[in-house]
């Protein structure tokens, strides 16, 4: 079976050889492996790094170095897409780092007649320091952003999504290329499309893999407040594509704003109800965490930082829900 493996990448010179040297360590045949690379317009040394890959590896089927003059990753997929020649096709991220098997079980489970396939993903830090790591149990806890099942979940069932998946190339040839319009939910609208197409997604306990998250804080609230914005641009394009938790962030920002306006108006009764209720349940994570890890004084930090978490990406989706008509018309 012939496998099309891709990476689209911007300024990843950092990251990058990380991910290909997974991409050699793979048991799987590299000769049964053709690697397409995509470059979005770096200005970093990303490039460099792709075209010695290309150079340097001879065993594989072919290795491709694309660019991506439009830099956001939907349109560096499809630059993909297009060249992809495999059976099919597994996409990762720069940032992410998987096992030597990891092809071969994929391909296994293709084999046993699947046509989207993943494993859990696991999320690490940079330098493994304190404050990274306390960033992370914010975003990876449920009351913080981690109610993905591939995040969560290791055993042998079907779930929604999937991180860094391998597809059979006829899903793509049936439902079509990334949603160009789309700069950071691309695959949340993709993956809508596939599950209305009557495909699964096989969540395998031998398949996973690792990503390196955000580590400090002023970045993860601007990628929060990114995420939330294109939620609220893509209800104006897909708006089935998301549960109702992808919009708790807003209503709890909502909620804040008019219990606010009332409180204002001489009755603080309901702002008084919805704090107490939000630190009741950031205790009660709170208690789970140092339950299941000890307690450390860091810790108390949790709450105010699950709390910038949930008000950027409210936010976001609030503005994205303001311009989205206005973008959607500037780009039909």
């Amino acid at each position: 079976m012939l496998v099309s493996f891709i990476i689209v990448a911007y300024n990843a010179e950092k990251v990058l050889n990380n991910s290909l040297n997974c991409l050699k360590k793979q048991d799987y045949l590299h000769k049964n492996i053709e690697v397409i690379l995509v470059d979005s317009n770096s200005n970093d040394d990303t490039k460099k790094i792709m075209e010695y890959f290309k150079n340097s590896n001879k065993d594989y089927k072919r290795i491709l170095v694309l660019d991506n003059p439009k830099k956001i990753l939907p349109c560096g997929w499809n630059v993909a897409l297009k060249e992809a020649k495999g059976d099919v096709i597994v996409r990762v991220d720069a940032h992410s780092t998987f096992p030597n098997n990891f092809i071969t079980e994929n391909v296994k489970e293709m084999e046993k007649g699947e046509n989207i396939v993943g494993g859990k993903c696991n999320s690490v830090t940079y330098s493994n320091s304190r404050f990274e790591n306390l960033l992370l149990m914010a975003e990876e806890s449920l009351f913080g952003a981690g109610i993905a099942d591939f995040r969560r979940k290791n055993k042998r069932e079907y779930v929604s999504t999937l991180a860094f998946a391998m597809y059979r190339k006829k899903v793509f040839d049936r439902v079509g290329l990334y949603n160009e319009n789309l700069a950071r939910t691309e695959d949340n609208e993709m993956h809508y499309r596939m599950r209305k197409s009557g495909y699964k997604f096989l969540l395998s306990p031998n398949i996973s893999t690792t990503r390196y998250v955000r580590s400090d804080f002023k970045g993860l609230i601007k990628q929060k407040y990114g995420n939330g914005k294109w939620i609220g641009i893509t209800m104006y394009y897909s708006p089935k594509c998301f549960s109702i938790y992808h919009l708790v962030p807003l209503l709890f920002v909502l909620s804040i704003m008019l219990c606010i306006l009332i409180a204002f108006l001489h009755f603080p009764l309901l702002l008084i109800i919805l704090t107490i209720l939000y630190v009741i349940f950031n205790i009660i994570n709170l208690l789970f965490v140092i339950i299941k890890k000890g307690f450390k004084i860091e810790f108390l930090l949790l709450p105010f930082i699950i709390l910038c978490l949930h008000i950027s990406y409210g936010i976001g989706t609030f503005i994205g829900l303001l311009i989205g008509p206005f973008y959607k018309r500037k780009n039909q």
